[in-house]
């Protein structure tokens, strides 16, 4: 589902207007995609034009070849074609060239909407490429189309518009609000669409202001009976076979791919999720490395923000992500009373942050072991 974000929608296409370029930053799920796509189609499907470099960026010469074909503004491209087989290089300054010649109906402006635009850094390990972002950059603000970018790595887009052009705004994706939650909730069309509706605020608190998150609670919860709350509903999704259990794996996953020293990195985000926040001297205590070598590991995290650093101690920078690492980042996957014990704790902290009824913290419970088997596939939270 799309969520909307009409405010968002219209800063972006108010920095459009405006001659510059907006540059849209959020983690996994905080609805990145669904901005561009609506502002795809508020823009008109002749003139702008969304496209996902996650996908095309492979070589230079398809993804030339693959954005050229898609695209709907369209340049004259019988010379970007013989450009885009002489080398690496030249595939990717056709691609350029395309992307300022464009146009749409009329000869109107051509707008191109380029989700993790950063992806274009795969093509570094190609001849004549190694400052490829750069150059993209350069081309970019120069270039007499119109653009949004987009990418879910926070810290590595700070890093790269450090120093470029003042044409770049930089937009960052903004948490939930109760009242967006409310709108998700009246898109239902069947189910208990008035019982999601009544827990909006809980469920952008829990949900940590991610829309894919608030997306699975809303529907989780339209489909169950009125008896069924947001917490037991989050109990629901994270259980092994649950749908955020899933979305929180593939993030979890997709960033340590993407990040340096996989094995070393995984131990300290277990240390942080048994507990949060530590400074860099507890963390190497608790690995057993030195602060040098966690220096490192910790800035491999924030590189792809899966951690932050703030007053010099460590955290997660997505609560669910935490949650989910305390539940699956060990040998045995948690029972129905793990789950529900920390999906307690979780939503007792995030709801009573917000002055909403909060579940009963488990405290005695807590500190024993769940019985082995016996799971029913049902998990209550009374």
């Amino acid at each position: 589902m799309i969520v909307e974000r009409p405010a968002l929608e219209r800063r972006v296409l108010g920095s459009l207007d405006a001659g510059r370029i907006p540059v849209v930053l959020g983690a996994c799920g905080s609805g990145r995609t669904s901005l561009l796509l609506r502002t795809a189609h508020t823009i008109g499907e002749d003139r702008g034009q969304y496209l996902d470099f996650g996908a095309a960026a492979t070589t230079p010469e398809r993804c030339f070849g693959a954005v050229t074909a898609a695209s709907r503004p369209q340049a004259n491209r019988s010379g970007l074609q013989v450009e885009s087989t002489s080398s690496p290089r030249g595939a990717f300054d056709a691609l350029m060239t395309f992307f300022d010649e464009a146009t749409g109906p009329g000869g109107s402006q051509a707008t191109f909407l380029i989700d993790e635009a950063l992806d274009i850094r795969t093509f570094e390990h190609f001849p004549g490429l190694r400052q490829v972002q750069r150059d993209f950059i350069a081309r970019l603000a120069a270039s007499p189309s119109r653009f949004v970018l987009a990418s879910r790595f926070t810290s590595r887009a700070h890093r790269l518009l450090r120093d470029a052009p003042a044409r770049f705004e930089v937009i960052h994706m903004p948490a939930l609000t109760a009242g967006e939650a409310q709108a998700l909730a009246s898109r239902f069309d069947g189910g208990r669409r008035d019982q999601a509706g009544t827990h909006a605020a809980a469920i952008a608190a829990l949900a940590a202001g991610r829309a894919a998150y608030a997306h699975l609670l809303t529907e989780a919860l339209a489909s169950q009976a009125a008896s069924v709350d947001p917490t037991a509903a989050l109990a629901m999704l994270c259980g092994p076979d649950g749908r955020l259990t899933a979305r929180c794996r593939e993030s979890y996953e997709f960033r340590l791919h993407r990040a340096r020293g996989y094995g070393a990195l995984k131990a300290i985000l277990g240390v942080l999720a048994d507990e949060e926040t530590l400074n860099l001297t507890e963390i190497a205590q608790h690995l057993r490395r030195t602060p040098g070598s966690t220096k490192d590991y910790l800035s491999w995290l924030e590189d792809v923000d899966l951690v932050v650093m703030r007053g010099k101690r460590y955290s997660y920078e997505d609560p669910l992500l935490r949650l989910f690492v305390r539940l699956y980042g060990r040998p045995v996957p948690p029972g129905d009373a793990d789950v529900v014990r920390e999906v307690r704790a979780y939503a007792f902290n995030r709801l009573q942050a917000i002055g909403e009824p909060a579940p009963v913290p488990v405290a005695a419970a807590a500190d024993r072991p769940a019985e082995a088997g016996g799971t029913s596939g049902i998990i209550e939270i009374d």
